[in-house]
């Protein structure tokens, strides 16, 4: 992709984002099977061992996706709040029962934010962040974090590429079991390599030159300062403020974590 103009706080150019409700778009739904998990819990219990997609293909209205676009005009870098309903019928398709109040979380943990990465005079791509949990009979499946984009046809109004996914990483969910019953809950933590919404061909924006962009990293950095005030720290290593404190003449924080920091797979 090639881009005109970019920068890394929002400028004065505004744009709309419309849809034509009237539209369809077909997704498909994938969970893969669980790789791994610390206790042994994707083996041991039966939810976890065969949780799969509720619906692997689903025509939606492009109303629906409309939930992910602001309701006034935005510039390239700046967020905005994701309407909670459009959200959650998209998720039940991967899962029947999920919620956005995460069950053993903090108030960081809570939102739904999209961004605007880029446009043209065709085409609109929004990124999102959104924390989400799936209720399930013993329990709960709490997902890092579902990232994603949104790219419209902002002539035809139209969705012409649309990925919410868990990303992949080492961990990127949390696992909490109701055992025997009890009111108590086991927690756990694991690696499932695929779960996902997806429609669309991503390629489209293959050639195309933005009027105003930022960059993906830039994008992911705003939508994760909308969530925790640690993304706010300049974290350095402790090799590197062994160098720097003498120089700055400042005194050393560190911080030993069993987890990220970042999403909600700790």
């Amino acid at each position: 992709m090639e881009t005109l103009n970019t920068h890394k706080e929002s400028t004065t150019n505004k744009i709309m984002l419309n849809l034509d409700s009237d539209a369809e778009v077909s997704v498909k739904g994938v969970i893969a099977p669980i790789e791994y998990t610390q206790r042994n819990y994707h083996v041991e219990w039966d939810e976890l061992a065969n949780l799969q997609v509720t619906e692997p293909k689903k025509q939606y209205s492009t109303s629906v996706f409309q939930a992910f676009l602001p309701s006034g005009t935005v510039s390239v870098g700046e967020c905005w709040k994701i309407e909670e309903e459009g959200v959650l019928t998209l998720l039940r398709q991967l899962s029947p029962n999920p919620q956005l109040e995460l069950d053993v979380s903090g108030a960081d943990s809570y939102g739904l934010w999209a961004c605007l990465h880029a446009y043209n005079n065709e085409f609109a791509e929004v990124m999102f962040r959104i924390h989400a949990e799936f209720v399930l009979e013993k329990g709960y499946f709490a997902p890092s974090q579902f990232a994603g984009q949104v790219i419209i046809n902002r002539i035809e109004r139209k969705v012409v590429f649309f990925k919410m996914h868990v990303p992949e990483a080492t961990l990127n969910f949390d696992a909490r079991w109701r055992i025997f019953g009890d009111e108590r809950l086991a927690a756990d933590i694991g690696f499932c390599p695929q779960m996902e919404l997806c429609a669309g061909a991503q390629d489209v924006l293959q050639d195309a030159k933005f009027t105003e962009a930022i960059t993906q990293a830039e994008a992911l950095q705003a939508l994760m300062l909308r969530f925790y005030k640690s993304a706010q720290i300049n974290w350095v290593s402790l090799e590197k403020a062994l160098e720097l404190a003498p120089i700055l003449q400042k005194p050393i924080h560190a911080i030993s974590s069993g987890g990220p920091l970042a999403d909600e797979s700790c």
